[in-house]
């Protein structure tokens, strides 16, 4: 006996019966699906915004006006929980930051865009550790063009990411074409900041090198978007000599090879030269059709900006120079920092054994 109760499915069509032209009409369909989805994701997180901001002008309002205290929002709380027992997001603490966010942007239209592209969670990195609102904004802006989580952002806030950003001393300006210079200055940092790399007394410039490629999610972090990791101690052989670069990176944006070479010394002219010869090697052998010159990146224990600034005059290639720090010799007391290593010392180690790729 045939059980007629039984949920029939019809089965699927195979992909040899579909005619040529399906995936296409596949491809193009689930883009369509994909955008929806994003494009509802996104209205969605404006409404919640639109809503949350609503509720934070009405308290301000009302607090401002009759100046009551904890014990209202506290109840408030309750009372939405009692109206809407499957919302989530009015507890006490989350209505106090809504106040926080109108307060923060009185006026709806300077947070509708690019603020409403951001998560709740976002707002309260920015509201919880920053005070100045044109900061705000520049973080908020950065972290949508770089795609940011939530964690990746409050760092970026911690280390002053916007007092570092396209900092470098360069001959950009002159060096690469106007509509590319400006790009290439925003993914430079002064300083680059290496807090990642644990400073022990017994450090050597090898040993930090090592730090950077151990650490190199964080480092390809604080290099910034579009830097991807090609190599270290690359060799490069001219005219029967070799050489080794420290680190060479490409930019997926600029479309071309960056060529970073470590100084645990202050600035010297002299080291511009040496990184002149690797990135013309590494365009002559390296790069490929249609890939732009090589950048070279100069990171230095500290420098003179005037000084590098005339350096760099001399050099038609695109360079770049920058200091390298990290947070625990900065906050090192003097009487500590004077057991470590020289600068002579640190910078020892790259010359000997040099690694193969």
């Amino acid at each position: 006996m045939t059980d007629t109760t039984s949920p029939r499915f019809a089965a699927k069509p195979t992909s040899t019966s579909m005619p040529d032209w399906y995936p296409e009409l596949l491809d193009s369909v689930a883009s369509h699906v994909s955008t929806g989805h994003r494009r509802a994701i996104t209205a969605a997180n404006t409404e919640m915004l639109t809503t949350y901001w609503s509720i934070g002008q009405e308290i301000r309002a009302r607090q401002t006006q009759q100046g009551w205290g904890a014990k209202v929002i506290d109840r408030l709380s309750a009372d939405l929980k009692d109206r809407f027992p499957t919302a989530k997001g009015y507890s006490p603490r989350n209505l106090r930051n809504m106040r926080l966010f109108a307060d923060a942007w009185p006026n709806p239209a300077i947070w509708q865009a690019p603020l409403a592209k951001l998560p709740w969670y976002h707002h309260l990195a920015l509201l919880q550790k920053l005070d100045n609102a044109e900061h705000r904004l520049w973080y908020a802006q950065a972290a949508l063009e770089h795609g940011w989580s939530r964690d990746v952002l409050a760092v970026q806030i911690e280390t002053g990411f916007h007092r570092r950003a396209g900092k470098a001393v360069t001959n950009f300006a002159t060096a690469i074409p106007d509509e590319e210079s400006d790009l290439a200055q925003q993914a430079t940092r002064d300083p680059y900041l290496f807090d990642f790399v644990e400073a022990t007394e017994k450090i050597r410039e090898r040993e930090l090198e090592q730090g950077l490629i151990d650490h190199i999610g964080k480092f390809l972090l604080e290099l910034g978007q579009g830097f991807a990791f090609v190599g270290r101690q690359v060799r490069l052989e001219l005219a029967g000599e070799e050489f080794y670069c420290d680190l060479l990176f490409y930019h997926l944006e600029l479309r071309c090879f960056v060529v970073i070479e470590l100084k645990a010394v202050p600035f010297d002219p002299a080291f511009l030269g040496q990184l002149t010869l690797y990135t013309a090697v590494v365009d002559d052998i390296l790069a490929k059709k249609g890939d732009k010159p090589t950048v070279g990146l100069l990171l230095c224990r500290s420098k003179n900006n005037v000084v590098a600034e005339y350096a760099l005059r001399g050099y038609r290639v695109p360079l770049g120079v920058s200091e390298w720090v990290t947070a625990a010799n900065e906050s090192l007391p003097e009487e500590v920092a004077s057991v470590l290593p020289s600068v002579a010392e640190l910078e020892a180690e790259l010359a000997a054994g040099p690694e193969q790729l």
